[in-house]
C-alpha cells in the first residue's frame, strides 16, 4: 500500500469538528498547517484519488508521511491556533509573512499616572494605546519630539522620573512642567496632554474647538501665559496636519485597505493604513510562492490566510476594506476572529462603494509599484545565487545558505551564532544561537566542532546547500572534518577570510582588502568582481553572523551584571531571579520598567516590584546627586 493510500485510510477515522491539521515529512518536520471546520473532510481532501490540484498542493502531498491534528472548540479557536502555529513552525508549504522589518509605532500609556510617550516596534496589551503602523521611525522620533514640545509632555524614563529631587533642565527652559517633583498635579497633568490624544486619534476639528476654549477661558482669567502656550499649540498642529494626505476628512474611523499585484513570480499584498481618514502609511509583503495567474489558486484562501497572520501582530482597524469578495461565511468567520484578539467589533468588508472602491485602488496601484522593486532585487539575488554555484562548483542554486561565527570575552563565556540566508536575504526565523559547553577557553576550532554536531542533531532543521565558515583554509580543514565525523559529507563547505592586496605594502595610507574564499581540494583561492551580488551575498551573511554573536555575548554578559545585582535585593529567591532574568534583556531594560509590568510575574506583587526597581536605581539615584551642582 502506498503511503498516501495509507493516509487516505487513517483520515477515515478521523473527527468531524473543527480543529487544526498539522502535515509532517519523513524527518517529522512541519511542512504545512491549515485549519478545517470539519476535520475528517478538509484532510481527505487532499488526498482524494483523481483530485486536480495545483502543482504546489501535488509536491505537497508527495512529501507528506503522516498527519496529526489538534481539535478546538469553534471555527475560530482553529483560525487563532493556526495563525500562532504557522508564526511558530514557519511550514515550508503555507502562505507566511517573511517581513523580517518591524515597523515603528508610537505607545502612549495613557493609563499611567503621568503618562509619556514611545517609539515602540511591537505592540504589547500593557494598556498603553499604540497608534501607527508608521513607514519610518525618524517621522515617529519627531512627531513624538513634536508633541513633547507642544504639550509638554515629559521625557525622561519612569526610573528617572522617580528619582528625581529637584527639577530638569528640560522644566528650565519651559518644555516640561516637572511633574516628577509634584509642580503639577495627575489630573493637571492629564488635562494638559490631553490635546496628544486628540491629534494621535486624529479628532483634529475636536482637538481644535477644544483647545481654542480652553485658550479663550486662560485668557479670560487672565492666566495669559497659559493661554499663550495653547495658541502656540494649536498652530503647530495645524501645521503639522496641514502636510498630511486627507482622504476623508468626515471619517472618524480607522480602516485598513488591502490591495495586491502579482504573477507567475510571486504576489506582492500591501496593506494601506488610513487613520481618521487621512493616509499614515503602507506596507508592502512579498510573497515569492505565491502565484496568482494559476487558475487553481483561490484568492479567498490566501487572502484570509494572509489577514489571519498579519492581524495576530498588529494593529486591528475599525475595518477592512478588500479587494475581493471572500463570501458571507468567511467574512463573518473572520470578523469573529479579529473581534477575539481585539475585543471590539471589527467590520471585514469588500469594497464595493466608491470611497472603498478607490482606497483599495490606492492600495492596489502601491502593489504594483512595490512589486516590480522587490521582483527586480529578487531576481539580482537569484543571478548573484547562480554565479555562487557556478564559482564554487555546487550541484544546485544554494537557496539556503548558513554561516556560523565564534564569540568569547577574555576566553571566556564563549558563544556562536547561526545565520541563514535563503533565496540570498535573511532569515531571521531560522536563526539559531549556541552557548558553548564542552570547551574551556578560547578555542574556535573546538567550539565549531560542538556547534556543527549540535545543528545536525536537529533533523527537523532544513540542510543548508552551502556552508560558509569565516576563516581561511585551516577552519575549512577543520569544518570538512568535523562535517565527515558527524556522517554528512554531502554538505558543501567554503571558508572566507580577507587578504592584503598589494596597494597595501605599496602605501601605507591606502587600506584595502579583498576577499578570497577557499574550497576544498582547491589551492588557489576563489575571488569576486567587487559589484557583485554574489560578493554581496556571502559578505553580507557572514557580517550578519559576526554581528548577531556578538549581539548574545553581550546579552550574555548583561545577564551576569544583573543576576550579581539581584543577588543584594532583599526578598529574591533563585525562582524570582529567575522570573526577572528571563523576562528582561539586561539591568537597563529592567531598571526602565514599569513597577506593573515587574507585578505581573509570578511570584511579585507591587510592593516587591518597586523595592527591586527602588534598589537598582539606587546607585543611579546617588550618581545624579552627585553630578549635579548645588543650589546657590
Amino acid at each position: 500500500m502506498s503511503k498516501v493510500a495509507e493516509i487516505r485510510e487513517i483520515v477515515k477515522d478521523y473527527p468531524t469538528q473543527s480543529g487544526v491539521y498539522l502535515m509532517k515529512n519523513a524527518v517529522d518536520k512541519i511542512i504545512y498547517v491549515g485549519k478545517a471546520k470539519n476535520l475528517r473532510n478538509r484532510v481527505r481532501s487532499y488526498f482524494g484519488e483523481g483530485k486536480d490540484h495545483s502543482p504546489k498542493t501535488r509536491l505537497l502531498v508527495q512529501n507528506i508521511t503522516h498527519v496529526e491534528y489538534i481539535l478546538t472548540k469553534t471555527e475560530v479557536e482553529a483560525f487563532l491556533l493556526e495563525a500562532s502555529l504557522i508564526k511558530k513552525h514557519r511550514p515550508k508549504y503555507n502562505i507566511r509573512l517573511r517581513d523580517d522589518k518591524s515597523y515603528p509605532y508610537i505607545r502612549f500609556t495613557w493609563e499611567a499616572e503621568f503618562p509619556r510617550l514611545y517609539l515602540s516596534r511591537k505592540v504589547k496589551k500593557d494598556g498603553s494605546l499604540f497608534f501607527g503602523p508608521y513607514t519610518s521611525g525618524g517621522a515617529v522620533f519627531e512627531t513624538i519630539r513634536f508633541l513633547n514640545r507642544t504639550f509638554k509632555v515629559r521625557d525622561c524614563t519612569d526610573p528617572i522620573f522617580k528619582s528625581r529631587k529637584r527639577p530638569c533642565m528640560t522644566h528650565q527652559i519651559g518644555r516640561c512642567t516637572a511633574p516628577c517633583v509634584g509642580y503639577i498635579s495627575s489630573a493637571d497633568y492629564r488635562e494638559e496632554i490631553e490635546g496628544v490624544l486628540l491629534f494621535l486619534k486624529g479628532k483634529n476639528k475636536t482637538f481644535v474647538k477644544t483647545m481654542t476654549q480652553r485658550m479663550k477661558a486662560a485668557a479670560n482669567e487672565e492666566k495669559f501665559e497659559v493661554a499663550a502656550r495653547l495658541r502656540d499649540s494649536i498652530e503647530a498642529v495645524k501645521s503639522i496636519l496641514a502636510k498630511q494626505s486627507v482622504i476623508n476628512d468626515t471619517s472618524e474611523q480607522d480602516q485598513d485597505a488591502i490591495g495586491f499585484f502579482g504573477d507567475e513570480r510571486g504576489c506582492l499584498i500591501e496593506t494601506l493604513h488610513i487613520r481618521q481618514g487621512r493616509v499614515i502609511g503602507t506596507r508592502p509583503h512579498f510573497i515569492p510562492v505565491l502565484d496568482v495567474t494559476d487558475q487553481s489558486s483561490d484568492p479567498r484562501e490566501w487572502l484570509v490566510s494572509f489577514m489571519n497572520q498579519y492581524y495576530e501582530d498588529n494593529i486591528i482597524p475599525d475595518e477592512v476594506l478588500l479587494p475581493v469578495d471572500i463570501g458571507l461565511d468567511l467574512t463573518k468567520l473572520m470578523e469573529a476572529v479579529l473581534f477575539e484578539r481585539s475585543g471590539q467589533k471589527n467590520t471585514v468588508r469588500f469594497a464595493t462603494d466608491e470611497k472603498g472602491r478607490s482606497l483599495v485602488e490606492m492600495a492596489n496601484q502601491n502593489a504594483k509599484a512595490h512589486f516590480e522593486k522587490y521582483v527586480s532585487k529578487s531576481e539580482e539575488k537569484l543571478r548573484g545565487l547562480d554565479e555562487i554555484k557556478e564559482k564554487f562548483n555546487l550541484k544546485q542554486r544554494p537557496t539556503r545558505i548558513e554561516c556560523y561565527d565564534i564569540s568569547n570575552f577574555q576566553g571566556s563565556e564563549t558563544v556562536a551564532s547561526q545565520v541563514v540566508f535563503e533565496d540570498g536575504v535573511p532569515s531571521k526565523d531560522n536563526y539559531r544561537r549556541y552557548k558553548i559547553k564542552s570547551v574551556q577557553g578560547a578555542n574556535d576550532f573546538a567550539s565549531m566542532s560542538e556547534v556543527l554536531s549540535r545543528r545536525f542533531r536537529h533533523k527537523e532543521y532544513e540542510d543548508p546547500h552551502l556552508i560558509v565558515v569565516d576563516g581561511g583554509k585551516g577552519q575549512l580543514s577543520q569544518a570538512i572534518r568535523i562535517l565527515e565525523e558527524i556522517g554528512r559529507k554531502d554538505i558543501s563547505v567554503v571558508g572566507m577570510a580577507k587578504a592584503r592586496t598589494e596597494s597595501d605594502f605599496q602605501a601605507a595610507e591606502i587600506s584595502s582588502t579583498e576577499e578570497r574564499f577557499f574550497l576544498p581540494g582547491r589551492q588557489n583561492p576563489v575571488i569576486f568582481k567587487n559589484n557583485a551580488e554574489a560578493l554581496h551575498i556571502l559578505v553580507g551573511i557572514r557580517d550578519e553572523a559576526h554581528r548577531f554573536a556578538i549581539t548574545y555575548h553581550r546579552k550574555l554578559r548583561e545577564n551576569t551584571s544583573l543576576e550579581s545585582e539581584l543577588d543584594f535585593i532583599v526578598g529574591l529567591g533563585e525562582k524570582r531571579k529567575k522570573a526577572l532574568l528571563t523576562r528582561f534583556e539586561g539591568i537597563q531594560d529592567l531598571k526602565e520598567a514599569d513597577p506593573e509590568e515587574i507585578a505581573k510575574l509570578k511570584g511579585f506583587n507591587r510592593v516587591l516590584a518597586e523595592r527591586v526597581l527602588l534598589q537598582l536605581n539606587e546607585s543611579d539615584d546617588e550618581q545624579d546627586e552627585k553630578s549635579e551642582p548645588e543650589e546657590i
